[in-house]
């Protein structure tokens, strides 16, 4: 497993629930086209956008292997689901959701060390995981924000690189200087750097990140897909096109993943914009007028990335 963890973007899939709260299978299949159609490198299930701490197991095993199975053949999967305190606890849901066919599973960095805790206690605890993985499971990393970021040092980096157990890493630091030095220390490693953050996407691209795995795949994948595929060749677009990106990525801070449920509601994918991590709180007109307001300014940008020759 593993070969195909490559560059370009991967988005954090968000989980559609049926009325009664059970995960929706028919929306997350028309959920999986829609990111196929738009042109994504991967996907990236069972991760925070999917409410992995709100999922119980069998839920989580679940999501992954119908993501896998609905892509199979045409883009990669890796998912995590990693959200246990104890020890042991993380190996059986590690396992379960390693044996669904997965191309990559990703591990939780803040599961394995608390705030106070040194890298060696990381280190030393990765390494008793690893041991309870099968030697052949190619790895990811995922910075996830809750309960608390742990942003993974260079000397972190560097160990996990030359382990060569890692292929991927979700960076979300949003700083261009902790990915340099996060690059400059995975070497010409196999372990790979996905930023997540939009502002700093363009400036990473050029130091070499691989690409993008954010939240705002979730509204318009096609444009960080040309943005990934095109800044090279094309860097007065790339340029303009970033910052747009930029500006309108601050959507995150609204109510996620309501917000890009209510989006995807709106594109024909999704029925329902409910989500368990929210307690209740929904959209307020404003926030869909927003939403609304987002979608005709990436539906022109779309338009015109599909119909002229940028």
């Amino acid at each position: 497993m593993g070969a195909g963890i490559n560059g370009g973007v991967w988005p954090t899939m968000v989980t559609p629930y049926t009325s009664d709260n059970r995960i929706d299978y028919a929306g997350l299949e028309k959920l999986i086209e829609w990111y196929i159609a738009r042109g994504v490198h991967g996907l990236f299930a069972v991760c925070q956008s999917s409410e992995m701490f709100y999922l119980s197991l069998e839920e989580r095993v679940s999501l992954a292997s119908f993501v896998k199975r609905t892509a199979a053949g045409r883009v990669p999967v890796i998912a995590s689901g990693h959200i246990s305190e104890a020890f042991e606890d993380q190996v059986e849901e590690l396992n379960r959701i390693a044996q669904t066919g997965i191309d990559a599973l990703v591990l939780i960095t803040n599961r394995l060390a608390s705030q106070e805790e040194s890298d060696e206690v990381w280190i030393e605890r990765m390494e008793r995981l690893l041991q309870q993985l099968p030697e052949e499971l190619t790895l990811g990393l995922y910075e996830c924000p809750y309960p608390y970021k742990r942003l993974l040092s260079p000397k972190v980096i560097e160990w996990c690189a030359d382990s060569g157990r890692f292929r991927f890493l979700k960076d979300t630091s949003c700083d261009i200087e902790d990915i340099r030095l996060k690059l400059e220390a995975a070497g010409g490693s196999g372990l790979q750097i996905f930023n997540a953050n939009a502002a700093t996407l363009l400036e990473s691209l050029k130091l070499g990140v691989a690409g993008f795995s954010g939240v705002m795949a979730n509204f318009h994948p096609e444009l960080y897909v040309w943005l990934v595929e095109n800044w090279k060749d094309r860097p007065e677009e790339a340029a303009r096109l970033a910052d747009l990106l930029s500006v309108c990525s601050l959507i995150e801070r609204q109510l996620y993943p309501a917000n890009a449920k209510y989006h995807l509601l709106l594109e024909g994918i999704l029925t329902d914009v409910s989500c368990r991590n929210l307690n209740g709180q929904t959209l307020s007109a404003t926030n869909r007028l927003e939403v609304e307001q987002l979608r005709r300014v990436f539906g022109e940008y779309s338009n015109r990335i599909s119909t002229i020759n940028l």
